[in-house]
């Protein structure tokens, strides 16, 4: 009889083990699917724009600005001289203290961006510093020069995905870029050339800034590009963004 009640005992046991298995089973699916089917529902379409259309034969010149004024005239009246257009994407701190300037790059006809207010790291800052960074540069550059911003390029490159989706959230194409000229940091003409013209190809994004070395390197970066069948467009005709926007 003891017999029998320990066979019961060990086949409720069992049941209850195999039931309690089941259970943690059937969570642990469910979980997954609903990732599955969040992931597939959710907008996720925030992503960093590394170059153009690469159907065309398209490149583009960024110039970050966030600091110095004393090249800035010139190359625009290089690119007046080579009859194109550039994006410039504006640090808000800078156009805070050089409105006039900036006005001037945008009567020239060149694309004007956004760089952040106080060029932070943007994948160390919480939602709301992004926010805010992106946000008080666009109203500023706006109530200067009478345009809205719609790129927006991360300084040093840095960015996560919460800066992503608080662009996206403010109708922005978040830009890095192709090639790096990194002419900040090596003052050297020629091999800013080098950097900004080697092995081109459809949809290069160009990074540069306001600097003697580019300035003078920027007649021959212009000149060869052209020479190798390439137009020089804005950041937004380079990844194809409808004017209309």
């Amino acid at each position: 009889m003891a017999q029998n009640t320990d066979k019961k005992e060990k086949y409720f046991i069992d049941l209850f083990c195999n039931i309690i298995i089941a259970v943690v089973v059937v969570f642990v699916l469910a979980i997954s699917i609903k990732d599955d089917i969040a992931q597939v529902f959710q907008s996720d379409d925030s992503h960093a724009y590394y170059h153009g259309d690469t159907s065309k034969n398209n490149i583009s010149l960024m110039i970050n600005v966030y600091w110095g004024t004393e090249y800035i005239d010139d190359m625009l009246k290089v690119m007046d001289e080579q009859d194109i257009k550039c994006t410039f994407f504006i640090g808000g701190s800078w156009a805070a203290d050089n409105g006039d300037v900036l006005k001037d790059i945008a009567d020239h006809g060149h694309e004007i961006a956004n760089h952040g207010y106080f060029h932070k790291d943007h994948k160390n800052l919480s939602r709301e510093r992004n926010r805010e960074e992106i946000y008080i540069t666009e109203r500023l550059i706006e109530s200067i020069c009478g345009k809205k911003t719609i790129l927006f390029a991360p300084p040093s490159g840095s960015y996560n995905k919460l800066t992503l989706e608080i662009a996206d959230e403010l109708g922005y194409k978040t830009i890095m870029w192709t090639k790096d000229t990194i002419d900040w940091r090596d003052k050297n003409t020629s091999l800013i050339f080098k950097r900004a013209t080697s092995k081109a190809t459809n949809g290069d994004l160009i990074l540069m800034h306001p600097t003697k070395n580019t300035l003078e390197a920027l007649p021959d970066i212009i000149t060869t590009l052209k020479s190798k069948g390439y137009k020089l467009v804005t950041v937004s005709e380079n990844i194809s963004i409808s004017k209309s926007i």
